[in-house]
């Protein structure tokens, strides 16, 4: 599963002077707001990128910020929209504008089944679940199963020494504990403040700033908020409960691991 091109292939040699990264595509939670795109993060090393997520308004920000060419892989972490609903326009991009015939795409089975592919679809599916462990170049990913509708995965990406916990979608009856430990880094949903906690199968700022705490974390960055919440406030909630910085994930931004 490696990238083709002389462009992909030029880019992946930077990554591997620089180290991985994660680039932000989308982050906006449920629904994308006015400019924003939905889950959406390119996980960059040196022999792979796999894309965690792919929401509304994500292939535009793929194709605005990184090479689409260098696309190794994709993970979706459940069945609701708002984390495919790009995949299949991806999938005739990959087709028609990158003439590639495969594009590996790691999800939950029940997902395969909600996302309309045509019988000309590069789409490869590989269905993974909780405990799941697959390699995808020098990547070594992880998934487990969290408090959230459906079968919904959190993935762990341990590359070149560093180790990144991705939480998708949760409630907090999971903990960034079962990705194992040693997390250089956790992307971790928080949708909203504390004023919203119980409404929905969703992560408040403090709560995720918790659960990032008391799994030793090195680094937070919250993402998947709504648009309509407050992101400084969700963001401040959750560095109180963490003890420390937290980021706020943006549109473009690229998070060292």
């Amino acid at each position: 599963m490696e990238p083709s091109g002389d462009r992909a292939a030029e880019r992946l040699v930077d990554q591997a002077r620089s180290g991985p990264t994660v680039l932000v595509l989308g982050c906006d939670g449920s629904w994308p707001g006015p400019g924003g795109a939905g889950s959406g993060y390119l996980v960059r090393s040196a022999r792979a990128a796999v894309l965690l997520d792919v929401g509304p308004g994500v292939l535009a920000n793929l194709e605005r910020l990184a090479d689409p060419d260098e696309l190794t892989a994709v993970v979706v972490s459940h069945g609701h929209p708002d984390h495919w609903s790009d995949l299949p326009v991806l999938a005739t991009f990959v087709r028609l504008a990158l003439g590639r015939r495969r594009l590996p795409v790691l999800a939950p089975p029940e997902v395969a089944a909600r996302v309309p592919l045509g019988s000309s679809s590069p789409v490869a599916w590989d269905a993974v679940g909780d405990g799941d462990r697959r390699v995808v170049g020098d990547q070594v990913l992880t998934f487990s199963a969290t408090d959230h509708p459906g079968t919904t995965l959190a993935v762990r990406v341990d590359v070149a020494g560093r180790a990144m916990g991705y939480s998708a979608d949760s409630g907090p009856g999971w903990d960034f504990g079962r990705l194992g430990p040693g997390l250089d880094l956790a992307l971790c949903e928080a949708t909203f403040t504390a004023a919203h906690e119980g409404t929905a199968g969703h992560l408040s700022g403090r709560q995720a700033g918790e659960l990032a705490r008391r799994a030793g974390v090195g680094a937070l960055v919250v993402t998947h908020r709504w648009p309509t919440c407050d992101a400084a406030a969700v963001r401040d909630e959750a560095a109180v409960a963490f003890g420390g910085p937290v980021g706020q994930a943006v549109i473009g931004e690229e998070l060292v691991l």
